[in-house]
Formats: structure tokens, C-alpha cells, sequence
């Protein structure tokens, strides 16, 4: 499962590096990023809690 959040943050960091510089979906990207942050840091957290 941690995996899967990892992967997914690389995706939407991609996706959000690409719109960013096509100007394609304006405020929407950043959005994108925040998505990212999110499951990095939730991939972190779980990472701790689990032993």
C-alpha cells in the first residue's frame, strides 16, 4: 500500500511540473501538488507507525 501512495505522489508531481509549464489548467494544478504533498506525507506517517 505504501507503494501504491508513492507512486501516485510521483504521478500528480509529474502531472503538476507538466501543467505548470503548459499553462494548460490554470489554478488546478497546484491542486495537484497539494494531492502529492498529502500522500507523501501520509506514506511517511504510516511508514513510522508501522513496525
Amino acid at each position: 500500500m505504501r507503494s501504491l501512495l508513492y507512486i501516485v505522489a510521483v504521478i500528480l508531481i509529474i502531472g503538476w511540473a507538466i501543467g505548470t509549464f503548459a499553462y494548460a489548467a490554470g489554478g488546478l494544478i497546484h491542486i495537484l501538488l497539494v494531492i502529492a504533498v498529502i500522500a507523501l506525507i501520509l506514506g511517511f506517517l504510516r511508514r513510522d507507525t508501522v513496525v
